[in-house]
């Protein structure tokens, strides 16, 4: 059910280099190996007059528009950093310095896959204390209107998601899935982030998309797929906003033994959602495996 029980970090260092998807700007990022119980810890390395260090976790999480920001209480934010983190999940590497200088993540192609290839490359190193995972007990949900989010009891990691839209380019698509490293890379890793051409114009108004391209995103025009290529995969759409919600949920610092279901959520939902979970300390706890037997700590 497991691949391994030890926690992992890198073998190597993985360095790579792109644009924001939202700001536009070029950034560059470097990935380290961590010790064990580090976790995810973003540093912007441009900022140097006050605290750098964005340790990912449930309250660093701020703004959730279309993408996924942590922040520290010098002010120091990263956005989009959930196909990163979806990355880092599936391939279960638990402790990672990530290295930015700017303040988005790079958007590569939109979906998690040059970040999947990015840490194949470096390799990956077993270190000698096992992994915590987070077991649900108890049902949570957060529902807004007729979207939903909630995490389910489950013998294993499971991701449901459901989606709606009125463009026959997307229609109404679900994806479930049972989450391994392999069915990540297989079903969900190449998943492209989307958008509509008629939102574009306002979302740069806002200061959003403005590194958004056919290079980086699938772009719809009414019903019509602009992208030369077309799809990538059956139901690429929601096969992203599952990938997405992976990146989300990892901010909990741990991987979850449970079934995760929503529909036409999105990163907010989904922060939502692990904030009341950790609002529910009876509805979770923190489980070890080692190689004969689980139990409590």
């Amino acid at each position: 059910m497991y691949s391994d029980v030890m926690q992992h970090t890198l073998a190597g260092t993985a360095v790579c280099a792109g644009i924001g998807v939202h700001n536009g700007e070029h950034v560059r990022v470097v990935i380290r190996p961590a010790p064990v119980g580090a976790g995810v810890v973003f540093i912007r390395t441009d900022i140097t007059d006050r605290d750098n260090r964005i340790p990912v976790a449930p309250s660093a999480v701020g703004r959730t528009q279309l993408n996924t920001e942590i922040g520290n209480a010098a002010g120091v934010t990263v956005s989009t950093i959930e196909h990163l983190m979806a990355a880092l999940a599936a391939l279960e590497i638990d402790n990672v310095i990530v290295e930015i200088d700017g303040p988005e993540t790079p958007i590569m192609d939109g979906s998690a896959l040059p970040f999947v290839q990015l840490l194949d490359r470096a390799g990956r190193r077993a270190q000698e204390v096992s992994r915590q995972y987070i077991e649900i007990l108890e049902p949570v949900e957060v529902v807004d209107g007729d979207k939903r989010a909630a995490l389910l009891p489950c013998d294993r990691f499971e991701v449901a998601f459901e989606i709606a839209f009125k463009s026959e380019a997307i229609g109404r698509q679900r994806v479930d899935l049972e989450i391994t490293e392999a069915s990540f890379r297989r079903e969900l890793s190449a998943a492209r982030t989307f958008g509509f051409v008629h939102e574009v114009e306002a979302l740069r108004a806002m200061g959003l998309a403005r590194g958004g391209s056919l290079e980086n995103a699938i772009v719809i025009d009414g019903d019509e797929i602009l992208n030369p290529e077309g799809l990538r995969m059956e139901n690429e759409f929601v096969r992203h906003k599952a990938l997405d919600a992976i990146g989300d949920l990892y901010v909990l610092g741990a991987p979850i033994i449970g079934r995760f279901e929503a529909r036409y959520a999105g990163h907010a939902l989904n922060n939502l959602l692990v904030r009341a979970l950790m609002a529910r300390p009876d509805a979770w706890r923190l489980v070890r495996f080692d190689q004969e037997l689980a139990e409590a700590v």
